[in-house]
């Protein structure tokens, strides 16, 4: 495949070449183009459409790597592509040059980074004619290398290029992402990490690992001092840090939150961290950045971005937490049964309580007060800002053994795309339980007697424990003709690190109707109580993790167990996967 995508990319390379070399000037050309053009340090000439080298500039410029820098460099500044007829001449020199790299040459790279205005293209213009890779020599490495994986639609090089010029088009797009890319100082190392992060793939190592050297390597040659060697190679040895942490971990848990902040450091480095991650999931293929995992993304780094300024909403839990929950009882004072209210807000989780609006805790509580011993309820809500549908189940711990994976399974017995969910249990064992999902069975807001049908079927399945979900066999009929791609091999992990309170199963396995209810159902099986769960699909792969404790709410320890759990859950997938697949 690597042999096929560069001979199909030099076939395009010299049909665009062929048509640009045959497409004529206009007539006016050669009279307008002196009366508007001027001329730049002797070597370059500033047309309306393009830039183009002087004679003298012929002369000097493509036989040395520093000018032709110095080229792409102007040509950004100015915003104007290189003429055709230049980037043949350098096209022409460039196999006759090495990777020696001047200070001078390395400012020049460096100043072309700085500059959003022309820079994907001409980062592409340098890719093109040959000199990107005598300025990074690890580019030749990734020239055309597919990745082996479900995630990624293009090349490593591609993608590469791709996450620079997604970062760039953030500015261009505005909202929320491109003031934050806009307030970036030094664009220049982003843009250089953007670049980098991913050529460590195609070794036996890590790519993450390797990518690591090489942006120590990289660092070196373009002269970065300590400071900025040590923010490049950090953005580029945790370029996945961020994705990690906010769609397979609590993002609530306030302790994850500040070892993810005392991690990365400081508020620039972090800033260029969210940017870079946003840009990455953008470059993978299209659609795979969505509303939902932007909002995601932007909660977790606003909460570290608290703690890194100063304004964390832990520095002073206590108070915090009393704060809140004042504020939550202010809109109970006509409810009474203060006790009880008070009671309740004892137990929520401190991470619900700070990041939910006051008035929604508060609605949420008085919905449970009225919950008669031994029901449940249910009730949906649509989200038109990420187009997901929140259902809340409130309900008690004793009702029915796995209330987790019971309504997992009503969900996707329905069709329905779970991307989050949430369980919190609070005093006098109340239960609420939330799910977030796609209807994919609608384009925009389900109807009403669709979110009621569901309620009720959540409501059935706990108050009729006996019932067991049924699944289709495909989400929409379009699906069945979709081309798969090869399944990635069944993944179970265990971390018993991150989280001081819960172990955390992280499964990874191909999607099927009906997966997250056999997980969750093993789970129930084993032993253990789910606290969290974060459910994340990616085109045909699924990332299910779970935080879990024993019976009695402890975190598991004891070393066979663990191995125990891991050897269940992954034998339970794979016999899944193979009577869905039969």
């Amino acid at each position: 495949m690597r042999d096929y995508f560069r001979r199909t990319n030099d076939v395009s390379s010299v049909a665009l070449r062929f048509a640009a070399s045959a497409r004529p000037s206009p007539r006016w050309g050669g009279l307008l183009t002196p009366l508007f053009s001027h001329y730049f340090e002797r070597d370059f000439c500033i047309a309306p459409y393009a830039i183009s080298l002087t004679r003298e500039g012929r002369a000097r410029v493509p036989g040395s790597l520093e000018q032709i820098l110095r080229l792409a460099d102007v040509a950004n500044l100015y915003d104007k592509p290189i003429s055709h007829q230049t980037s043949e001449a350098v096209r022409a020199a460039v196999p006759g040059l090495t990777e020696e790299l001047t200070p001078q040459a390395a400012a020049h790279f460096l100043s072309l980074l700085s500059q959003p205005a022309r820079l994907g293209e001409m980062l592409r213009w340098l890719y093109d004619v040959g000199a990107l890779e005598l300025v990074i020599p690890h580019f030749r490495h990734a020239r055309c290398l597919l990745q082996f994986n479900e995630y990624h639609r293009y090349t490593v090089d591609e993608h590469c290029l791709r996450a620079v010029e997604e970062a760039v088009n953030l500015l261009r797009e505005g909202g929320r992402l491109g003031w934050e890319y806009a307030r970036i100082k030094r664009k220049w190392l982003l843009h250089l990490a953007l670049l980098l992060h991913d050529l460590g793939k195609g070794f036996p190592e890590d790519h993450s690992e390797v990518g690591r050297t090489i942006a120590l390597e990289t660092a070196r040659r373009l002269h970065l001092s300590p400071a900025d060697a040590e923010v490049l190679v950090f953005l580029v040895h945790k370029h996945l840090l961020m994705s990690h942490l906010a769609f397979r971990r609590d993002t609530n848990d306030e302790q994850l939150v500040v070892r993810f902040a005392v991690e990365v450091g400081s508020p620039e480095t972090l800033q260029m961290l969210f940017v870079l991650t946003v840009a990455d999931l953008a470059a993978v293929g299209p659609g795979v950045l969505n509303q939902w995992k932007i909002d995601v993304l932007l909660g977790l780094y606003q909460r570290a971005m608290a703690q890194l300024a100063g304004d964390a909403t832990s520095s002073a839990p206590a108070s915090s937490l009393a704060e809140r929950r004042a504020e939550v009882l202010s809109h109970l004072t006509m409810a009474g049964d203060r006790e009880w209210f008070e009671k309740q807000l004892a137990a929520l989780p401190p991470g619900y309580l700070l990041h939910t609006p006051p008035d929604h805790v508060a609605a949420n509580l008085l919905e449970l007060h009225t919950l008669q011993p031994g029901t449940a309820r249910a009730r949906a809500r649509w989200l038109p800002d990420t187009g997901t549908v929140e259902y809340q189940v409130d309900t008690w711990d004793t009702i029915t053994p796995g209330v987790f994976h019971k309504l997992t399974g009503v969900l996707t017995g329905h069709g329905l795309q779970i991307l989050s969910a949430e369980i919190h249990t609070l005093a006098d064992g109340l239960v609420f339980d939330r799910f977030y999902v796609e209807d994919r069975d609608f384009n925009g807001e389900p109807p009403p007697e669709r979110l009621a049908e569901v309620c009720r079927a959540l409501e059935a399945v706990l108050t009729h424990p006996n019932s067991v979900p049924t699944f289709r066999r495909i989400w929409k009929p379009s699906a069945a003709n979709r081309a798969r791609l090869p399944a990635m091999p069944t993944q179970v992990r265990i971390d018993n690190s991150t989280s001081e309170r819960f172990t955390i199963i992280d499964v990874f396995a191909a999607d099927r109707m009906g997966l997250l209810y056999t997980i969750s159902r093993k789970i129930f099986e084993l032993g253990l109580s789910v606290s969290v769960a974060k459910i994340g699909t990616y085109l045909d792969q699924v990332v299910d993790v779970f935080y879990v404790t024993d019976q009695q709410g402890r975190k598991i320890e004891d070393g066979s167990r663990l191995q125990g759990i891991r050897d269940a859950l992954l034998q339970a997938v794979e016999a899944f996967q193979q009577q869905a697949d039969a």
